[in-house]
């Protein structure tokens, strides 16, 4: 860990005001598991390149995320179906900040995704209708459900987050990340996981892509939502994501076992 932190170190900052105006309108986003060796022998390449988002004095931010769904795991299981129009919903905590806001994402047929959100009180962690203002919010953007959507699923995760100096794309790399089930009680940890995503430009060339083509780090489409549900949830839908459990454990030379299979 220390050699990720003197890396980012020797990297230019950018504060997160000036990110903040970084708008990728047309804009593509594409998942790259991998591991801790492997970004560790890139990271050097993104000096010349890249700016570090530096926040409330750090360069590695800590994120909590909590997963709503139905009872019956809905948002999952239409994922888990591959079907292309989809939503998540949660509520997220960038905890250097102590800013928490509740959050709904749309992933559409076209592979574009928006995320629409509105702020939330600290305390209001863990119940969705805890206003009636992020009641009426949740009403006018969720088009998936109209049953009542419960904690489902925590994860927690340190993240670096870049743009390039042209700033036609954002990365952010995500590591160190836990999760904790709230049905079943069942906590475990990702070791060694790396995600990193790429945000870009859907008509400028991207240079961390080449880096990562460069390391052989494969395009892999994965949530840390249906991750997490396969590691510690027992009553789930999992056969489509077997490929993804077995590519994880490869790279990462983890063993993570889908519960329903145990």
């Amino acid at each position: 860990m220390s050699d990720i932190i003197d890396i980012i170190h020797s990297i230019e900052p950018i504060s997160l005001n000036e990110m903040s105006g970084v708008k990728l309108m047309n804009r593509i986003d594409s998942k790259y598991p991998t591991n801790m060796e492997t970004l560790l022998s890139i990271a050097p390449l993104w000096k010349d390149h890249f700016f570090i988002q530096e926040n409330e004095g750090k360069l590695i931010s800590n994120y909590r995320s909590l997963y709503f769904d139905t009872d019956d795991a809905l948002t999952y299981t239409i994922h888990h179906n591959y079907k292309l129009n989809r939503q998540k919903i949660r509520q997220r905590i960038y905890v250097d900040s102590k800013i928490a806001f509740c959050e709904v994402k749309n992933k559409k047929n076209n592979g574009r995704t928006k995320k629409k959100r509105t702020q939330i009180p600290l305390d209001c962690w863990g119940n969705l209708y805890a206003t009636p203002e992020i009641t009426q919010f949740l009403n006018d953007k969720i088009w998936i459900t109209k049953k009542e959507l419960f904690p489902r699923l925590e994860t927690a995760f340190e993240r670096i987050t870049l743009v390039n100096k042209v700033k036609t794309e954002r990365i952010t790399i995500d590591f160190n990340i836990k999760f904790y089930n709230h049905i079943s009680n069942i906590h475990i940890s990702a070791s060694n996981l790396v995600i990193i995503e790429v945000k870009q430009d859907a008509t400028k060339p991207s240079i961390f892509k080449d880096i990562l083509l460069n390391a052989k780090v494969k395009k892999k489409g994965l949530s840390k939502y249906c991750l997490g549900m396969l590691l510690t949830d027992y009553n789930i839908k999992y056969n489509r994501f077997k490929e993804k459990i077995r590519y994880i454990n490869k790279i990462t030379n983890n063993k993570f076992i889908i519960k329903s299979l145990e």
